[in-house]
Order: C-alpha cells, then structure tokens, then sequence
C-alpha cells in the first residue's frame, strides 16, 4: 500500500510514537513563525525556558496584526519582538512587510518541511506542499527551543479535483464548497489533501488560498502537491532551489474522499455568521451592500489584486458603498505600483490600506450598524469586524469588486469574457524589511525591551487532588475565540497583558463574566459541541486560567483550543452522554473527587453535581503525556520540570 503525501511528510519528520490513526505522535519541527498578537506571550514563554538561541532551520516574527497605533502599547510589543529577534536568532519582519502567511508563502515555505505557527492559518502553508499547523504560541516556543510538536496522528481526507474552473469562479469558491459539505467541524482530526487532476490548473496563490480557509473546518492542515506550478512560484520567487517535487503514491489509501468537479461550481458566499452557511450568488439574490474589503492572508496576492484592477479599470465604487484593499505583502504593493495597478485601484475610488491583517480582525474598518459586508476574509463570526449586529458574508475577490462597483451582490459570471492571467516569471524581491538574525557572539550583549503593558505569564499551579467549584459559565455550541477572548482595536493591544485583558474574556457572551469569575475564585465553564472552533489564540485559555477557571466540560472541542487549554493546565472533559449538558446550569456547584487518581486510571472522570444531586460521567481524551502536563499545571511547568 502506497503512502498519502501526508504520510510521507509526517513519517520524515517523526520523533515519538507510531504513524497508527487517532494515537499521539511527536514530529520535529523545521520552521516556525509568529504574529504580533500572539507573539509577544509566546516569546516571553519562549524566554522563561532558558534555551539562549532557537533550534529550527528558520523562525520568523511577523508584525501583522497590531498595525494599528492608537497608543503604546503596540509599539512597545512590536519593540519588544524585535529585540528577542536579536537576543535569540529570529528572522523579523518589519511592520509593513505584509501578512505572515502571504510573506512566508513568497519568501520561506519550502515544499516537503514542517511549519508550526501561533495563528490557526499558518496552513496557507500546504499551498506549496508543507505540513503547515496552527498552534498556540506555548507550542511555537517549545519548537523554537527544539522540543517536539504533539499531535494526534490525523485520519486523511482525499479531496479529488477535476476540470477546470469557469471563468470569474475563484479558488475562493472551491474551499467555500468543500465548507458547505463538511462544516466547520468537519475536519476535526483529518488532514485535506487536494489531488487529481483539477490541482494542476491552479497556481500556488490559489492552492494558498484554499488551504488557508482548511482552518475553518477545524482540520489539522491541509495540503496540495508540489509539482510543477510549485517549480514556477518558487522560481519566480529566486527561490528554485527549494524546490522539491511531492506527491501521494498512486496507491494511497485515504479515510473519506471527497469528489470535485472544477467545471461545475458556481460562485458562491459564505453567509452570516459561519464559514460553512454558505449558498450561492443566484440564492441569495441581488442583496444591497454597504461595505467591500478586499484582502487578508485569504485573498491578497498579486494574483487577487490584478483580478480585482482588471474588474475596476474605468470604473467608479457605487457612491453607497465603501472599498479597502489591503495588499498581503510590500511585495504586491510594490509590484501594483510598478505595473500601474495600483493607480487603477485608486482611480475607482478604493481605500488603500497598509499591508497588514486590519479589518479581518477588526482592526479599523467596521462596517456602518447592521451594515452588510462583502469581505475576502476567512472568517464571519458575530461581533468580529468590530461591529455587534454587521452582516459580513466571505466571497471572492472577484465578486467583491464587481459588487463594489454594482453597490449590490453580483454574480462575476456577468463581468464578460475573463482574460488569462499569469503569475509574473519574476517577482520583485526585496528583502529590506526582514531583519536576520545577529552573529551569535553579539547575542549576549542584546537587551530586550519591555514596555509597562508587558506583563508576566499567568502562574499555573499543579492539578489538586480533588476540583470542586461553581459553575461561572454555559454557552451553547461552535462558541469561537472570539466569543471567548475577543479581538478588535480596542482589545488587541492588551495581548501582552493578561491580567487587563480578562475583562473582556466572554465578554461577547456575557458582559459580567469577569467580575462573577473573579469573585468566585475558581469555577468550571460548560459548553456545547465544538467549543473554541476559530483563532489560536491562547488568549483564549490563558484568561480563564487567570481568572481561576480548574476544568471546562463541553460536548466537543476545536483542535487548537483543547491543546492551548491543556497547555495552561485546564482540564478539557466532554459529556459522556451529551444529554448531561442540559442537566447542568450556570451556578451550579460541582465536584471532581480524587481527580489526579481517575486520570490515572482511565480516560472516564466522574462529576457530581452538587447543587442538584445527581452524577455523570465525562471523558477525558488524553495521552499520557498530557495528563503528566495537567499534573504539572500545564506545558510550562511540565517543560521545566523535564529539562
């Protein structure tokens, strides 16, 4: 039996454990990156492990998120991010470089390697044939100081392509597709990996496309071959001796397959407030729009915005609508100023916006109230574009322009014929604002710079013998991390400052969580099937864990989360029998007897609901290593103790 890609790639890279479905395996890890919103608490994680210089091939620090400097604080991180670069040999990109996932594509993905990285869309990576993870920033440093990365051996989805896209339907429409018939838990677990023939009429910054938008079906990764649109990316990159050709064998065997025809999809949009409610153009109908944004790490290639000027060229955006297009990299902002697209854009009356993440999440560009978006992002969530009651549908560029210029929904089938567009044989490279790492022997004389809104990892403490607290929370299902730890203008910059930010941990929920929390001392959260789906954020987790939270006991669980809750030394336990979850209120008092001794005898923890009188079971899916991190009080503690 012939191997998957997946396969493959995993095998190469093992370091603990067994290629056996459902079983932890520990991979080495080549690369690694971070972004601003995550990265300064990943790399004071990475600090308080006392590891002098980072172990990986390469570790990039990306300045993406927190562009937006309406005080110090993001500037006081950017700083601080910029000097462990220094002190611990990291590559840094200057803000204003472009988006972590858009630049790494460009300028250090390399076919075949293992990337982890603290934003859940580091797998834009599998674009071009890498094992490409999310993670939380705990994971990132421990693979920065070469510890190994955990995770459960992934079952494989084969996504066969055929055909050929029609003119004007986008990749954009083939990952909302794939969205529509496995939902945003539907990946959980499972690594899509795009094979057939249809793969070889997409170029990488489609492929790209759809593999970042694998992160909204809860999946480990997703990746597409490399082959010989992966040589010609990588070539007119400078970058062809990365190249390595990568397949699955002609006789791999995968777990579900999945049937495509190119030829046949429409375009489509993903509707409020999920990734996976999605109906096409003609369903929806000819919706007025107030709102058009053009970009993030989804769709702002140079391939997407020569789309987008094409569609704009001697137009005007409807007077009722606005337009932002935020270029992913000072790359493709240089390289539309060169070719006159740029001033296309500008013509037609689009706002042009830094290279950066911005509006995608809700940094700046909040549509009007009950405002209707058309966006290019990847998600939709309720409240992330910074505005409560916005109507924020995902569709592709091309539908976005055509519909700015319309001032309503259009199909971009009715643009007329679509001329071939090609990938440029050369790109425009110019590294300036990527700063390498130091010589090695000028790295002890480094000082690292910290601002006042810098404020230590949380302490976790080790697991007590017995848990018995009050309910603090219950929310219902697909509770994002958004919902959990918000982010946004305001809140973002608070990223490096636990103890602040955890006013608005569930504030999205419910506005009184932190008061009730901290007043109570310690208490368990309840929630409903795929509890944490979204960001990876470990701000997440690490707010609850400072606001005394032992144990959350949902239905499900979103990848990321149930690994950052582990990490911060929180229980995560799912109901049994999922009719137990509409027997436990907020407020409720509950107790977990001798847990530390159920833990070590099996994977089922018994809760008794003190309050009501009644007991139930729970399961507790852990490998051994991590019930040793929970005992511990989480990955640091465990680390340290371990070293």
């Amino acid at each position: 039996m012939g191997l998957t890609l997946t396969e493959k790639i995993l095998s190469a890279h093992l370091v603990e454990g067994e290629m056996v479905k459902g079983s932890e395996i520990g991979i080495r890890i080549d690369q690694t990156l971070t972004q601003d919103a995550t990265g300064t608490m990943a790399y004071l994680e990475f600090e308080a492990m006392g590891v002098p210089r980072v172990k990986t091939e390469k570790s990039v620090a990306y300045i993406d998120h927190n562009t937006l400097q309406s005080g110090f604080e993001n500037a006081d991180d950017h700083r601080f991010i910029g000097s462990v670069c220094k002190k611990h040999g990291i590559y840094f990109s200057r803000p204003g470089n472009g988006i972590c996932h858009q630049v790494h594509l460009e300028r250090f993905g390399i076919p075949g390697k293992t990337l982890i990285g603290s934003d859940s869309h580091t797998p834009t990576g599998g674009g071009i044939g890498m094992i490409a993870i999310g993670a939380g920033g705990m994971d990132v440093a421990v693979a920065m100081g070469g510890g190994t990365y955990y995770i459960t051996c992934p079952k494989i989805v084969k996504v066969n392509l055929t055909g050929k896209l029609q003119p004007w339907v986008a990749a954009k429409d083939v990952i909302l597709e794939v969205l529509k018939r496995l939902s945003v838990k539907g990946g959980v677990g499972k690594v899509i990996e795009y094979c057939g023939e249809g793969v070889k009429t997409l170029s990488v910054p489609e492929r790209a496309t759809i593999t970042n938008m694998g992160a909204e079906l809860g999946a480990t990764t997703s990746i597409f071959p490399s082959d010989e649109a992966t040589r010609t990316f990588l070539k007119a990159q400078g970058r062809e001796q990365d190249y390595v050709p990568l397949s699955a064998d002609s006789d791999a065997e995968y777990d579900e397959v999945v049937e495509i025809n190119l030829s046949e999809l429409v375009p489509l949009a993903a509707c409020p407030h999920s990734p996976d409610n999605v109906k096409s153009v003609e369903e929806i109908g000819n919706m007025k729009i107030d709102q058009v944004c053009i970009g993030s790490c989804t769709n702002s290639s140079l391939l997407d915005m020569l789309k987008v000027a094409h569609i704009l060229k001697g137009k005007t955006v409807h007077p009722d609508v606005s337009l932002s297009i935020a270029p992913g990299s000072k790359q493709v902002l240089n390289m539309l100023a060169q070719n006159g697209a740029l001033s296309i854009l500008i013509d037609a009356g689009a706002r042009i916006l830094e290279s950066a993440c911005g509006p995608c999440i809700g940094m700046g560009q909040s549509p009007n109230s009950k405002g209707i978006s058309l966006r290019t992002f990847n998600r939709n969530f309720e409240g992330r574009s910074g505005t409560k009651d916005g109507q924020i549908y995902l569709v592709s560029p091309e539908m976005a322009a055509i519909s700015a210029v319309n001032g309503y929904l259009t199909d971009p089938r009715e643009i007329g014929e679509m001329p071939e567009f090609k990938l440029p044989e050369v790109f425009k490279i110019n590294d300036n604002m990527v700063v390498p790492p130091i010589e090695a022997e000028k790295m002890d004389t480094v000082e690292v710079l910290r601002g006042p809104n810098i404020k230590p990892f949380p302490v976790s403490e080790p697991l007590s013998e017995s848990i018995e607290a009050g309910v603090s929370l219950k929310v219902g299902d697909n509770i994002t991390t958004d919902h959990i730890m918000p982010a946004g203008a305001k809140i973002l910059p608070l990223r490096s400052n636990i103890p602040k930010i955890s006013e608005y941990c569930f504030a999205v929920c419910d506005e009184h969580f932190h008061d009730r929390a901290k007043e109570m001392g310690k208490s368990i959260i309840i929630g409903g099937s795929n509890y944490g789906q979204g960001s990876s954020r470990e701000h997440a987790a690490l707010a609850p864990l400072y606001l005394g939270v032992k144990a959350v006991i949902t239905k499900s669980f979103a990848r990321i989360h149930m690994a950052n809750l582990i990490n911060a030394g929180i229980v995560p336990m799912t109901f049994a029998n999922e009719s137990d979850y509409d027997r436990v209120a907020q407020g409720d008092e509950l107790v977990i007897e001798d847990i530390i001794g159920q833990l070590k005898g099996g994977d089922v923890i018994k809760v008794t609901n003190k309050t009501k009188g009644f007991s139930f079971d729970t399961n507790v899916s852990l490998s051994e290593r991590q019930k040793e991190m929970i005992y511990a009080g989480g990955l640091l503690n465990y680390t340290k103790n371990n070293a």
